[in-house]
């Protein structure tokens, strides 16, 4: 039996479904947006709706789930965030278009208007207010390799030249929503989704770029690589097809290079958890126990600095300037924080107008937005000796005078999200929308006359006159007081009847609801008019509008910095220009927060790094304090270079080029990696990157294999940092054996944590002190830890055994005194290359014939009488 041909919803739906093969489709339908088939079982799975059928396809019913359009936004939301694609297709004509069409039975035309994915998000309900959500491409050509990446919600673009070695850790400092590469890449790998080559042209790029800000070359913009023309092209193709030609508005692209921040690399950044814990949430973080802003922007450009410490001192000297300014002057922070907390989030509001999504509310927080933005710039300018960035962002918060006063006249005060019900521009705005509005008003006016008219000349107390979607204005009676309206000559029409009431319509009311809905509509078109060229007017002011945003944002981060201070006595650091650090009691901020919160007391501690005693060998007790020690120095360089005071009694450093924290036992098993090998890796990373200007904090080095492999790695690895990267580094280890070192290595000084015994308990003192452990304290920790008596016993006389046969054998590192320097040991020749072994290598000896393999015995044999 041949099968039924689709029905024509079904063969519209099929033919948008074709479209977008790897996103759910949301099928618009009246106020419903519906899913079918395989997009009907996930969706009512992760969104725990119900999974019903609607009719059926080649015989089979046909899976269907719905959400409302009104409430949209938070499904989508949910969809987003469990990994999905959403492609909209909405109606693009009303049923009275399609019927002057195709006719009675005509399908209402419908088109996929936007691709909802996790990076081109502009909605209120489906962003983290706290968090930028950037969407990023990877472009390649002539070798190099740079990212372009842009946030739409707010329309910040940038261009960032990179490397094939770097690329990672500039993605882990985004951490962007979604990463597009071209297919067949070798950085695929990094991305969520791919693209055809082509789209990734950097001519194209360059045409693009060219087009969408109208100028003849892009010289004004920075000099581009052709890796940066081809990140840029990816990038807008990506945004082209999920906006579907609708490209959202994007700023004059920002050109980043490599060496403007300090470098990071992932592993480090998971270590110090800058911006997220281990576990990915913001709580815990560096970044939560810094935020003290006031608004959504600033605490998005807050994270934007502490993932990105600047490497331009005049630049960290500029913020460190405002901070100090409203550190000082706890009333004009005050002040400035109160206008803040109180001002919408305008970069926001601006993406969403600019994508089309945008609402007369968005209007209304932009008015009201760039009103507070100007009276702050009036007092800002009126400070005396403000510092220079102070000066600079003074007049980005004014000039938009006109712009505020058209938004003042034409909206109320408090617009409404949905536009579709009118009631958002303002009386007096426009003369001819007021006489339509007192037109229906008068109109309802009658309607009520009406209705008491209709009581009264009828008798039935119970007469009401109702409006509803499809019948409009009607009369409405009881059943029972219903036979008198049916009568021919009652001036009544029957309309509808229900199970306890029957509906009428007469011509009077017919009049006079006709006027009333005509008015209602003419009214509604006219501020759909005013809605659209209020957005065009703001729009045409994008740019400025958004530097005024981005100097509210800057302003927050400044206020919220000093306001930090203030809390905890933190100090503004002092900048050098040779490789320094002198820290004198340093804190780990997030580490004193949670002591503080238990009520105890955090010790603070100094470190000193210079020229001449740059590695510090930091041995003593597990839990004694020394990976806090390495973090809260490695996390004082990070705060210094985003723009901070530090939490320190005082702090003198040479800017860090770059950090690095092999701090903390990891696998990685999806990788095959152990934690002994993961530990080998980073490691290895450090002693290859790591410049005279890094900073580098090591932590047991050596402890994932055995002890003589371990302590053999971690001798070596010592001698490296201190020979080959001469950078500034923090060694902390339980081998003891390596204090040796201090006598070979000049730059190498020894310190410990400090901790002592009392009445057989041990007492973490949790302070650095100058020279090594006297002892591991291995025993009282696993006391401490509440290993059973026993064991404890049977351990303290096993190490009494171990230590007797040290003594006479000289230990783990007996001999180690007679090693040549690192650097001679380095010098060493290679073994030259063995000429047999280097030709057997190359055999395949399943592919040799018996033939082949006798020549190949007569060859070797020839190379070894060589």
């Amino acid at each position: 039996m041949k099968a039924a041909a689709p029905t024509p919803m079904m063969a519209q739906y099929s033919a948008l479904k074709a479209q977008v093969p790897d996103c759910l489709l949301f099928y618009r339908m009246g106020d419903f947006f519906e899913l079918f088939f395989d997009d009907a079982r996930v969706a009512s799975g992760v969104l725990d709706i119900a999974l019903t059928a609607r009719g059926e396809h080649q015989g089979v019913p046909v899976p269907m789930c719905g959400v409302p359009v009104h409430a949209a936004d938070g499904y989508l939301a949910r969809l987003i965030k469990a990994g999905h694609r959403v492609a909209i297709a909405e109606q693009v004509e009303s049923p009275a278009d399609a019927r002057a069409r195709m006719g009675s039975k005509a399908l209402v035309a419908r088109a996929i208007v936007r691709v909802v994915t996790a990076g081109t998000l502009t909605e209120e309900a489906l962003l983290d207010a706290k968090a930028a959500n950037w969407c990023a491409a990877i472009g390649e050509a002539a070798g190099g390799v740079a990212l372009a990446i842009a946030d739409v919600s707010t329309g910040r673009f940038e261009i960032i030249e990179s490397d094939s070695a770097s690329v990672a850790a500039d993605l882990a400092r985004l951490s962007p929503a979604e990463v597009i590469a071209a297919q067949g890449s070798g950085l695929a790998a990094l991305a969520t989704d791919t693209l055809p080559p082509e789209n990734f042209e950097s001519a194209r790029g360059d045409d693009r770029l060219k087009a969408m800000f109208g100028v003849a070359t892009l010289d004004g913009f920075g000099q581009f690589s052709r890796a940066a023309s081809s990140a840029a092209a990816g990038l807008i193709a990506y945004l082209d097809h999920t906006a579907k030609g609708a490209l959202p508005f994007l700023r004059p692209p920002l050109l980043v290079h490599a060496g403007d921040v300090m470098a990071i690399d992932p592993a480090t950044r998971d270590s110090l958890e800058l911006t997220a814990t281990a576990s990915g949430t913001r709580k815990g973080s560096l970044l939560d126990a810094v935020d003290r802003t006031t608004t959504g922007a600033g605490a998005r450009l807050l994270a934007r600095d502490i993932a990105a410490p600047l490497m331009n001192r005049a630049a960290i000297e500029a913020r460190l300037d405002v901070v100090a300014m409203l550190h000082h002057d706890a009333a004009l922070r005050e002040m400035l924080r109160s206008i803040l907390r109180s001002l919408p989030d305008i970069g926001r509001a601006l993406g969403r107008l600019a994508a089309g999504r945008g609402s007369p509310r968005d209007l209304g927080q932009l008015r009201d937005g760039l009103n507070g933005a100007w009276q702050l710039g009036e007092r800002l300018a009126a400070l005396d000796a403000a510092p220079q960035m102070l000066q600079q962002l003074a007049p980005q918060l004014r000039g938009h005078g006109a712009l505020i006063d058209l938004l003042s006249r034409a909206l109320v005060p408090v617009p409404p999200v949905d536009a579709s019900a009118g009631g958002y521009v303002a009386e007096g705005y426009d003369a001819a929308l007021d006489d339509l509005r007192r037109t229906g008003a008068g109109g309802r006016r009658a309607i009520a006359a009406l209705e008491a008219q209709y009581r009264a000349s009828t008798g039935i107390a119970a007469l009401r006159i109702k409006h509803n979607g499809v019948l409009g204005y009607h009369v409405e009676v009881p059943a029972r007081a219903a036979d008198a309206l049916m009568q021919a000559d009652s001036g009544f029409t029957h309309r509808q009847t229900m199970a306890g009431a029957v509906r009428f319509n007469a011509p009077a009311l017919h009049e006079v609801a006709m006027k009333v809905a005509q008015a209602g509509a003419h009214a509604l078109a006219a501020e759909a008019a005013h809605l659209e060229e209020l957005t065009g007017a703001v729009l045409a002011h994008a740019e400025p509008v958004a530097a005024t945003a981005d100097a509210l944002a800057r302003l927050d981060v400044a206020a919220a910095l000093a306001e930090r201070a203030g809390e905890g006595g933190w100090v503004r650091p002092q900048l050098a220009d040779y490789p320094c650090f002198a820290v004198v009691g340093g804190r780990h901020p997030v580490v004193e927060a949670a002591v503080t919160r238990a009520g105890g007391r955090y010790v603070a501690n100094d470190c000193a790094l210079a020229p001449d005693e740059r590695l510090w060998l930091v041995t003593g007790p597990n839990m004694g304090g020394k990976s806090t020690f390495l973090r809260q120095n490695a996390l004082i360089a990070v705060l210094a270079q985003a723009g901070s005071f530090v939490p320190a009694t005082s702090a003198r450093l040479g800017l860090v080029d770059r950090l690095f924290s092999r701090v903390g036992a990891s696998d990685n098993l999806a990788r095959g990696r152990s934690t002994f090998m993961v530990e080998m890796v980073e490691t290895a990373a450090i002693l290859a990157q790591a410049t005279p200007a890094s900073f580098v904090i090591l932590d047991e080095v050596g402890r994932g294999t055995s002890t003589y492999d371990g302590l053999a790695i971690a001798w070596a690895v010592v001698e490296a940092i201190h020979d080959n990267n001469r950078c500034r580094c923090l060694f902390a280890t339980h081998y003891h054996e390596l204090t040796r070192l201090a006598e070979r290595l000049d730059a190498l000084s020894l310190h410990h944590v400090r901790a002592r015994e009392w009445k057989g308990d041990l007492v973490l003192l949790h302070e650095l002190a100058p020279g090594p452990a006297d002892r591991s304290y291995g025993l009282a920790v696993a006391r401490l830890a509440g290993l059973p008596p026993a064991t404890v016993a049977r351990a303290k006389s096993v190490l009494a055994k171990l230590e007797a046969g040290r003594a006479k054998t000289g230990g783990l590192a007996a001999g180690l005194d007679d090693l040549p320097l690192f650097a001679a040991a380095a010098a060493a020749p290679e073994p030259p290359p063995d000429p047999l072994r280097a030709a057997l290598e190359g055999v395949d000896v399943d592919a040799l014939a018996p033939r082949d393999a006798l020549d190949l015995l007569y060859r070797l044999k020839a190379l070894l009488t060589a």
